[in-house]
């Protein structure tokens, strides 16, 4: 058994991640409701779009992908050229136990998908094309992690991660914070955002900024007024990609310079 860090819960292994799909169970939800922790992962061009990322700005910087999943974003970005390491819970299993979970919870997410009214499917189109990104980026993801596990992929839990201070230039966070809002309360919002500028040189960026309902978080305003948070500067970026509604936008979270 496997005392999970982050929700305090106990589970059978390999039911360890919490950084996926949320998993409230409120029927008055309009959105994506799940009875479980899911293990989903996207892929490099979704991430370039998700976060405006000009690739010439980043190649040959330290980058760091936090609670990374089974997302392809490492993978690719490596066999690229760039300098890319993930960090999540499930990094401590082994291949097999992640792999056996990837597609019953493909599944259960692309049934749950089915008809709801907070997606919009300009880019992906249809479910059978949403779920060709997902399988490309948990196959692509466990062929590296055999590989690589412990070297690009590092096992660590928000609000803590196992990394020097201002070891990356740029920090990547994917469909975790903000997006559970109702699950994780601002504090740790609070921390955890700490926790990435200390080790992030240039900049973090978060996306989503919503709810999955589609509503803009309200611990974003908090974070902006928050004391301890200060030294940090915070800007909403506009994208050009939306499948969650309202999601066309991330957080990029700098460090103000010191007065003299």
């Amino acid at each position: 058994m496997h005392r999970n860090p982050l929700l305090g819960e106990t589970r059978s292994l390999p039911g360890v991640r919490v950084c996926g799909v949320s998993t409230r169970d409120d029927s008055d939800k309009q959105g994506l409701v799940l009875d479980r922790v899911m293990l989903l992962g996207r892929t490099f061009e979704e991430y370039l779009r998700y976060f405006a990322i000009e690739p010439a700005d980043w190649r040959g910087k330290a980058i760091l992908d936090v609670a990374s999943g089974v997302g392809s974003f490492c993978a690719e970005a490596n066999e690229r050229g760039w300098n890319v390491r993930a960090c999540d819970p499930i990094y401590e299993l082994a291949p097999a136990d992640i792999r056996a979970r990837c597609e019953p919870d493909l599944d259960h997410v692309v049934q749950a998908l089915q008809g709801l009214s907070t997606y919009r499917w300009d880019f992906y189109q249809t479910p059978e094309r949403l779920r060709q990104y997902r399988e490309k980026a948990y196959r692509t993801f466990l062929d590296d992690y055999e590989r690589h596990q412990g070297i690009r992929y590092v096992a660590g839990c928000l609000p803590k991660l196992p990394f020097g201070e201002g070891q990356f230039d740029l920090a990547l966070v994917s469909y975790f914070l903000f997006v559970y809002e109702d699950l994780f309360a601002y504090e740790f919002h609070r921390e955890s955002v700490l926790q990435i500028m200390r080790l992030t040189r240039q900049e973090a960026r978060f996306y989503p900024i919503v709810s999955f309902e589609g509503r803009r978080s309200t611990y974003l305003d908090r974070l902006r007024e928050d004391p301890l948070l200060r030294h940090l500067r915070f800007e909403e970026v506009r994208t050009d990609f939306e499948f969650l509604i309202n999601s066309n936008w991330y957080l990029r979270v700098t460090h103000r310079p010191e007065r003299v």
